[in-house]
């Protein structure tokens, strides 16, 4: 009979599994899987736009290259070394309230009874135990990304300070200006990875609101993918950018994205 208990384990946890997925609808797994869609589609056209409607991002990553590119003839260099230690800055107050979110959301996983006794006061159904359980790590596995992009961004404005520190102060020099486009790559995908952490933390509170049911959790999708795809496409500050010539000749250069 001993060799039949590892068999049976699986067989109890694979019905408990399958139990805790009976408990949603066919409405929580579409929206769920909706949310998720819009978050991997709505990055990937963000940083892969029509050459005839740049967004945002695509747009200041042509403005980093003119930045480092003026850096080369700008004496002193503190005014380059401020920008760098603000984004800096910026992406460690993002990674530390990410890793204060990880831990409060951890804390709550570990009594879930407690929202669904509030659940059930404000008479929002009485879902059992695991229904909350899935829903807090739905939401903390979106931050934890968010976590994660905003370490590494903090990490490559480091290097790019580096980089930026490397370039010859002579603007004859002839490594002066490749140096200066290396760290230009390094700052545009630094603030591709935290751009990439910034979505995820807007789909992570579209995600608290399945907590509210499943179409709660549709609207805030909507309502996500909506203001981001203004802010990137039809935003006020996309038409100051605009409003004279984008660097390089007034063309838009679309930066291929790797797999930070």
């Amino acid at each position: 009979m001993g060799w039949q208990a590892p068999a049976f384990r699986n067989s109890v946890a694979q019905m408990d599994w399958n139990g805790s997925l009976a408990q949603f609808t066919a409405l929580d797994l579409l929206a769920v899987t909706l949310l998720v869609a819009a978050w991997l589609l709505t990055g990937w056209r963000i940083e892969h736009p029509s050459s005839t409607r740049p967004s945002v991002s695509i747009i200041m990553a042509q403005y980093r290259r003119e930045w480092m590119r003026q850096m080369v003839t700008r004496q002193p260099r503190i005014f380059d070394a401020s920008i760098l230690a603000n984004l800096r800055q910026g992406t460690a107050f993002f990674a530390s309230a990410s890793m204060i979110a990880l831990g409060g959301g951890l804390a709550l996983l570990g009594d879930t009874e407690r929202i669904a006794s509030v659940a059930a006061d404000l008479d929002l159904g009485r879902d059992p135990q695991i229904v909350w359980e899935i829903k807090l790590i739905c939401i903390l596995l979106l931050v934890a990304n968010a976590f994660l992009k905003f370490v590494w961004s903090h990490r490559l404005f480091g290097y790019c300070s580096v980089l930026a520190a490397a370039v010859p102060n002579d603007p004859d020099d002839p490594d002066a200006l490749p140096r200066a486009a290396q760290a230009a790559e390094i700052n545009i995908t630094a603030a591709r990875g935290f751009n990439r952490g910034l979505r995820s933390v807007y789909f992570a509170l579209a995600s608290g609101a399945w907590l509210l049911g499943p179409e709660a959790l549709l609207l805030a999708t909507a309502l996500t993918v909506t203001t981001l795809w203004r802010r990137e496409f039809a935003s006020q500050s996309r038409a100051a950018l605009l409003s004279r010539p984008v660097p390089q000749h007034g063309k838009v250069t679309p930066v291929t994205p790797d797999a930070d």
